[in-house]
């Protein structure tokens, strides 16, 4: 079981090994396996033409979540592509850290792949507390 981390552009991420521990534990937690995971850091740029070739989408978004996961796996194997600009935008616009809404984001969409949709009000409002509850487990006040 692997999480791997890609920086196409910089962003500081500081205690690695506790953030890919952290994803394991969320995914277990939530009744899932990691087999391999990638997070890739890129710009806007990059994460928009991804958006436009795999989605047809042509807007900038702060994460895009594949699962790759073979049918019949048990095991979750997929790539994250997380735009860091995007993410330092938010951040102000959200009046938060960078490091918050990074976590917040890396958290998006490991639970993307644990199943949680964000497509109605509904959907939206459950990934928003799901999201915060291991942002809260995560950094401990």
């Amino acid at each position: 079981m692997e999480i791997n981390l890609f920086f196409q552009n910089a962003i500081s991420l500081k205690e690695r090994g506790k953030l890919k521990s952290f994803i394991i534990f969320l995914m277990k937690k939530e009744g899932y396996k990691p087999k391999d995971i990638s997070i890739i850091f890129c710009s806007d740029e990059y994460l928009l033409e991804i958006n436009k070739q795999h989605l047809n989408h042509n807007y900038f978004t702060d994460i895009i979540t594949f699962d790759l996961t073979p049918k019949n796996e048990n095991k979750i194997t997929a790539e994250l592509y997380i735009s860091t600009d995007r993410v330092k935008y938010n951040a102000k616009d959200y009046n938060t850290t960078i490091s918050n809404e990074l976590h917040r984001v890396i958290f998006h969409g490991i639970l993307h792949l644990c199943g949680y949709k964000d497509k109605s009000k509904k959907d939206i409002a459950l990934m928003r507390a799901k999201e915060q509850e291991y942002l809260s487990l995560y950094f401990p006040s």
